[in-house]
């Protein structure tokens, strides 16, 4: 391979991100890799009272205590089915620069397989869904389309007050 080849090729390499693929219902979704801090079968969860009902719960992890939402839920209002391929994946999540990553937890359908592309090949796909704004740009290939999930817009403010003690919400004064 020549020197230009080589270099046109880690040109290519380095625009290209991994993500990791899972399903809701037959659609494809994907959450950038740099988010997901581990992939986990799923695993038993304590029930939080009073929480809406795609918070599927908590569990301790490390000795840290993991508020769980179920995407599936969230997004369709149906709960993910409980397939050998469903995942309950922590990812690193952190609303606002000023706020320390913590771990939350997604029980994800058919979380599987991995997909390394441009990030800039997915587009906007022109609504402005206000009840969903963790839906973002999606992506079309050969098998359809696929949508990113942004992981700092999963919870509203009143949600996130339930599941994450006051470090997560800006002080007063």
């Amino acid at each position: 391979m020549s020197d230009l080849a080589a270099k046109r090729g880690a040109v290519t390499a380095a625009k290209k991100a991994l993500f990791l693929v899972f399903h809701i219902a037959s659609e494809r979704y994907a959450l950038k890799a740099t988010e997901v801090a581990e992939v986990l079968p799923r695993l038993p969860l304590k029930p939080i009272a009073h929480a809406p009902v795609w918070v599927a719960g908590i569990f301790a992890h490390r000795g840290v205590m993991v508020p769980v939402i179920d995407l599936s839920a969230l997004t369709f209002g149906s709960p993910a089915q409980a397939r050998t391929s469903t995942r309950l994946v922590l990812v690193n999540y952190r609303p606002e620069p000023w706020v320390d990553a913590r771990w939350l937890g997604l029980i994800l359908e058919q979380a599987t397989d991995t997909l390394r592309c441009d990030p800039a090949d997915f587009q906007p796909y022109g609504l402005d869904n206000r009840q969903a704004p963790y839906l973002g740009p999606v992506r079309e290939d050969e098998r359809g389309l696929m949508q990113w999930i942004g992981v700092a817009d999963l919870l509203t403010a009143e949600v996130r007050a339930l599941l994450f003690s006051a470090d997560m919400t800006p002080e007063e004064g």
